[in-house]
Order: C-alpha cells, then sequence, then structure tokens
C-alpha cells in the first residue's frame, strides 16, 4: 500500500483531491481565526479543568500539565501559533509544498485536540492527513514538490559532500593517514 502511494501516478491524482480539500479544511480554519480575533485562554482554562478522563484517572496527564503550566501562561504565543500554523499546514497542502512536513504538521495538531478531548472533524483528518504523510514527497507530485524536492536534495548533498570533505580534508602541519 505504501509503495502504492509513493511511486503510483494514480495514486498522486488521489492524493492531490485529498491533498486539495484536507488543505482547504486547514486554510479556512487559520483564516478564520486569523481574521475573527482568535483566543484560546477560554478553551485552554476549560480543557485544564475538565480534561479527559476514564473514571477516577486522567487519560493525558502530561498534555494537561503542558497546557496548564506552558500553552495557558503563554497564551499570547498560542493565539498566535494554532491560526498561523493551520493557515500553513492549508497553504501547503493545497500547494503541494513541503506536503509531508505540512501533513505532519496538521497531525500534530489534530492530535493536540483530540488528547483535549475535542472530537468534531479531528479523526477524519487524521485518517486523510495520515495517508497524505504516508505518501511522503509524492503527494506533492502535481504541485511545487515537484520541483522544490530534487532541488533541495541537490542542496543538502552538496552541502554533505561540503562537510565530508572537510572531515578528511589534511590539516596544516599533520601528515595524512597511510
Amino acid at each position: 500500500m505504501v509503495k502504492f502511494l509513493r511511486e503510483n501516478i494514480y495514486a498522486a491524482g488521489i492524493l492531490l483531491i485529498l491533498r486539495v480539500y484536507l488543505g482547504w479544511s486547514w486554510l479556512t480554519a487559520g483564516w478564520n481565526k486569523l481574521i475573527g480575533g482568535f483566543n484560546a485562554e477560554g478553551y485552554l482554562k476549560n480543557v485544564i479543568a475538565n480534561p479527559v478522563m476514564k473514571g477516577d484517572e486522567v487519560i493525558y496527564p502530561t498534555y494537561t500539565a503542558f497546557l496548564e503550566h506552558f500553552a495557558l501562561p503563554n497564551v499570547k504565543l498560542i493565539n498566535f501559533l494554532i491560526p498561523v500554523g493551520e493557515f500553513l499546514v492549508g497553504l501547503g497542502l493545497i500547494l503541494g509544498a513541503l506536503t509531508a512536513a505540512a501533513a505532519f504538521f496538521g497531525l500534530l495538531m489534530n492530535f493536540m485536540f483530540l488528547f483535549a478531548g475535542t472530537i468534531s472533524t479531528n479523526p477524519w483528518m487524521v485518517l486523510i492527513g495520515g495517508i497524505i504523510f504516508m505518501a511522503g514527497h509524492h503527494a506533492g507530485r502535481f504541485g511545487i514538490d515537484y520541483y522544490l524536492m530534487p532541488f533541495l536534495r541537490k542542496v543538502f548533498a552538496r552541502k554533505g559532500k561540503t562537510a565530508a570533505n572537510q572531515d578528511t580534508a589534511v590539516k596544516p602541519g599533520t601528515r595524512p593517514a597511510v
């Protein structure tokens, strides 16, 4: 299945449709928060006060502690990161630019909402995002990734060769290894 997603031209076409659908969902959610005066403070307080429970036990205590001790005190940062993150994930998916990274960060946000107990459309978005993520850069074959990924491979291969050459170079005043 993964080989099909990563290599088949028809899979790339199906992934294009899934990518645009999911990207539009993220883009509009982020845009509405950007122009609508988004504030996560009330949501964070509610999630901390009512964590996901099983009987008397909190199911995700580390996540609740993260929200209480980092997210809530830094709510201004969260109020910036969520809408901008949603918007950029959507833009990346729609354009097919850094598609696997966009899918990864979309999945990360979906799981954060699920840990908070927010179901909504998150399971559906996790399913589609997981399929796109498994396809890797092939999901962006009909997008910017078609041109961007070969370019990035060349850039990083060149930097890797330069670093390797510097590590093996003979330093002045030393004798080469025999």
